[in-house]
């Protein structure tokens, strides 16, 4: 989904993009332009291969990650979440959730949330995520119970406070 003029102009920060804070979208790389679906980049080798058999770190792999999920391909962003060495930091955990999720496996993807929210209840993101959820669940209340926890943790005018709010006020959740 394109952010548009208005978009921003009522929510500025909505065009900082979840993740490593990067603007919008993730930037396509080799991955999903040269890959075959199921097979990442790998740097090393300057090839494409299977996230299991990838040199990649941890890093790399979640860079994958987000731009597999951004790009609708869910089940191969867990496939890569699956190969990291440390599937259960909160940003793997926010990762697992979102893709659960938008992979129609919503309760699932919650409990991956509210893990990632276990493992560090300052995670802004699986926060704004966990609260898209409950905006696309009709669960209102518990949205904005999210907004208001991502506030009190410092989060005002960051993306994730601009994303769920908008998912609140739209009725609508970002792809990212």
């Amino acid at each position: 989904m394109r952010l548009t003029t208005l978009t921003l102009a009522l929510f500025p920060m909505a065009a900082i993009a979840a993740g490593g804070g990067s603007e919008v979208a993730p930037a396509p790389s080799e991955t999903t332009t040269t890959c075959a679906e199921g097979l990442v980049w790998d740097i090393a080798t300057q090839s494409c291969m299977d996230p299991a058999e990838s040199s990649n770190d941890d890093s790399a792999r979640l860079k994958d990650v987000r731009e597999l999920a951004y790009a609708g391909y869910y089940q191969a962003a867990l496939d890569v979440l699956d190969t990291l060495e440390n599937p259960q930091a909160p940003l793997a955990l926010t990762y697992y959730g979102f893709a659960h999720r938008k992979a129609d496996r919503v309760e699932l993807g919650m409990a991956y949330y509210t893990a990632a929210i276990d493992a560090d209840p300052d995670n802004l993101l699986a926060r704004s995520y966990m609260g898209q959820g409950h905006v696309a669940s009709g669960e209102m209340v518990l949205a904005q119970a999210q907004l208001t926890e991502i506030r009190m943790r410092g989060g005002r005018d960051t993306w994730a406070e601009a994303s769920l709010m908008q998912a609140i006020s739209t009725g609508v959740g970002r792809s990212y």
